[in-house]
């Protein structure tokens, strides 16, 4: 083993995508060793990761930093819903003070040279005010007040202060779009599973995906090229949700946006599906963002496009319909009646 062999430690390994890719980079030649950090035990095979039970909220993660000489940090243990923590306050408290806690942690050891914090495209938001496509200098035109956004924003401010104070540290952001594939859980891949998906009326929303290998192969690019900055990362093309539903062999209902809402209380109740404010309002304008920095700077490119990534993911769906259209109609039917709305402008209806 090579004298400036490598030492890596990897967040949030107990969830699939974490662990995988701790199990990456673990194979790859130039790693001395890697270091899995989460709450509790990965539930798959972990290879030769060495897993450390330690809470990033805890300045404990400081001292396993320095005793095992870490000069390479992966963050990736930033949670989009609160059911798989107990709740929103849990939540924010990973996100947010965990974040914090890692980022002092890297800050006050001499031997983290390297930084990447995998981030989202949730922080450019949604909303009818968007531009066609975000690029990383842009930001959202309605700042975030709550929820996986927001916590996502802080996280960010922290980082950029963090390669401010650190300047020897090459920190790497980034902003991954949807990820998607047939091993992924997540709020829009459980979406997608419903027999019977609700559209908000009115709207098409514009897509991007990332398919869940080239997240895996981004992260580990981004660690071999130590290059700085933030950059979005999507698989190339856009589909509108309409267009993604019927791909996937699903039938479609129209809803008001109130009566999406409605029906995704009752699934996130229900654990079927996670329905927050940030998600409908995704689902109600979707979001296109810029990847050329991705491409020039970064030097990455995805092998899937957006609509390969969501035809893997679909490949292994049943096409669905009939009582599931009739269990979400019935549901739907509980709803209150609308409110009066004004009529939807052109620009509206451009979703």
């Amino acid at each position: 083993m090579a004298a400036d062999a490598r030492t890596v430690l990897v967040t949030g390994v107990s969830r699939d995508l974490g662990r995988r890719f701790a199990r990456r980079i673990a194979a790859q030649p130039g790693v001395r060793r890697v270091i899995g950090v989460d709450v509790v035990p990965p539930r798959g095979d972990i290879g030769d990761v060495s897993f450390v039970r330690a809470d990033i909220r805890n300045p404990v993660i400081a001292k396993v930093i320095a005793r095992e000489d870490v000069d390479t940090v992966v963050h990736m243990s930033v949670i989009a819903t609160p059911g798989s923590t107990g709740g929103r306050g849990p939540m924010k408290e990973l996100n947010v003070i965990g974040t914090m806690q890692l980022l002092a942690a890297c800050q006050k050891a001499p031997s983290v040279r390297r930084l990447v914090v995998k981030s989202t495209t949730t922080v450019y938001g949604a909303s009818s005010r968007d531009p066609a496509m975000f690029t990383e200098d842009m930001e959202p035109r309605r700042p975030p007040r709550s929820g996986y956004a927001k916590d996502v924003a802080e996280i960010e401010g922290y980082v950029r202060g963090m390669a401010r104070r650190r300047p020897d540290v090459r920190v790497t952001m980034l902003r991954c779009a949807n990820v998607i594939g047939p091993h992924v859980q997540s709020p829009i891949t459980s979406y997608f599973r419903l027999p019977v998906v609700p559209v908000v009326l009115g709207h098409d929303a514009r897509l991007q995906f990332l398919h869940e290998s080239d997240l895996m192969a981004v992260l580990h690019h981004a660690v071999d090229a130590e290059v700085p900055g933030t950059f979005n990362v999507a698989g190339d093309g856009l589909l509108t949700l309409s267009q993604a539903v019927r791909r996937l062999r699903r039938p479609m209902v129209p809803m008001p946006g109130f009566a999406v809402g409605g029906v995704g209380s009752v699934l996130r109740s229900a654990r079927a599906a996670d329905f927050s404010p940030e998600q409908l309002a995704f689902l109600t304008y979707g979001r296109g963002v810029d990847t050329t920095r991705m491409r020039d700077e970064l030097g990455f490119s995805p092998s899937y496009s957006t609509a390969e990534a969501l035809a893997d993911f679909g490949a292994g769906l049943s096409p669905t319909g009939g009582r599931g259209a009739r269990v979400v109609d019935e549901l739907a039917g509980r709803l209150p009646a609308p409110a009066p709305t004004p009529a939807l402008h052109g620009s509206d209806l451009d979703g």
